[in-house]
């Protein structure tokens, strides 16, 4: 059993792995529990935020003991990345791995809990959201600021970049769940394209943030639009037909 923890929280240790070892039975649930379970707890005057991973299959277990970090790890590690970069982030504070002889069992990412306004969910099941087409290009400068730094967040989808108000309808981004990234030295055109593919199918949403990215890139409107919504295409189509074979698993079981 390994516990790492932020400097800053060091001397919180022991509330820390009191948050592990009562995780089942203390806590409030956040979401719907119903992969990865998160719980909200209180530590002094911040709201804590405990990310319990489901624990792997027996080839990931074994993987995640010697070849690979586990999500908690590279959750922590992560954060700490973005945050030396100028992304926003809640401040990582901890990760927990427990590890038998067959592999990793347990693990958990430890954070501070963002209180957000909105996510880009919102945005997209509300077009009349206030503000919506400023909120929808200070997010396309947002992404376009990870790629310039060389941030490939793979898991760039709705529910992933929280959104907090400022002053003079200025807004701030954070991203959470962050265990899938790559970092580059430079992104290309396609792979910059192909990382908006999550986001929204609806092509006047697509339209604002290829306007946005194409003045950010200093890249055609046409091309851009043309590529974003190929990817964004390509995406749904895959995603329809993996809806429909577990339909017919679903039927014959």
């Amino acid at each position: 059993m390994s516990l790492f923890i932020n400097t800053t929280f060091i001397s919180k240790e022991k509330e820390l792995k009191d948050y592990i070892t009562k995780f089942n039975s203390t806590g409030i649930l956040f979401g719907d529990g119903k992969r990865n379970v998160i719980k909200l707890f209180k530590l002094e005057e911040v709201a804590i935020n405990v990310k319990s991973f489901k624990i792997p299959h027996l080839i990931n277990k074994v993987a995640y003991k010697y070849f690979r970090k586990s999500k908690a790890r590279r959750s922590y590690e992560y954060a700490n990345r973005l945050l030396e970069s100028g992304i926003g982030t809640p401040k990582p504070i901890a990760y927990y791995e427990n590890f038998s002889v067959l592999g990793l069992q347990e693990s958990f990412y430890i954070s501070e809990h963002l209180q957000a306004e909105l996510t880009f969910r919102e945005l997209v099941l509300k077009p009349d959201y206030p503000d919506h087409e400023n909120i929808l290009r200070q997010f396309t400068k947002f992404t376009f600021d990870l790629h310039e730094k060389g941030v490939e967040f793979l898991d760039h989808s709705p529910g992933n970049t929280l959104i907090k108000k400022g002053s003079q309808n200025q807004y701030e981004f954070f991203l959470v769940d962050l265990n899938r990234m790559n970092f580059h030295e430079v992104i290309d055109f396609d792979s910059r394209m192909k990382n908006f593919h999550r986001l929204t199918p609806k092509t006047e949403m697509l339209a604002v943030m290829s306007d946005e990215y194409a003045k950010l890139y200093h890249k055609e409107y046409d091309e851009v639009f043309s590529k974003m919504c190929f990817y964004t295409d390509d995406f749904q189509v895959k995603l329809q037909k993996k809806i429909g074979r577990k339909k017919k698993l679903l039927f014959w079981r």
